[in-house]
């Protein structure tokens, strides 16, 4: 085996162990706490926090090809997407096909 292809076994096993570690980790730790006790609620808050700062930055800065799109396509989408989200009961699966076929369309 080459250098670069043991290198790249190393890195997958690496990160496969931080990824299933953390998650058996929050598996036994999540039988001590309840859904409704504010530690949850906590992290539930700092969850939602992360991935509503993610987006905005992917909207705001975004990079590849997203980058040709312009901000306020990118903000239309986003406000349309969200209103089909809510019009079909909170399904994602919805806004996020007629989000793609959108924002494909006004790009090209």
């Amino acid at each position: 085996m080459s250098e670069l292809s043991s290198n790249i076994i190393l890195v997958i096993l690496v990160t496969s162990l931080a990824t299933y570690l953390s998650r058996f980790l929050g598996v036994v730790s999540s039988e001590k706490i309840s859904e409704t006790s504010k530690i949850f609620k906590w992290f539930n808050c700092i969850a939602y926090s992360i991935l509503a700062a993610l987006i905005a930055r992917i909207v705001i800065f975004p990079a590849g090809v997203l980058e040709e799109a312009d901000l306020l396509f990118r903000l239309l989408v986003i406000i349309g997407g969200i209103i089909l989200y809510l019009l079909t009961k909170k399904n994602l699966v919805f806004p996020t096909v007629l989000s793609a076929i959108i924002l494909t369309l006004l790009v090209t």
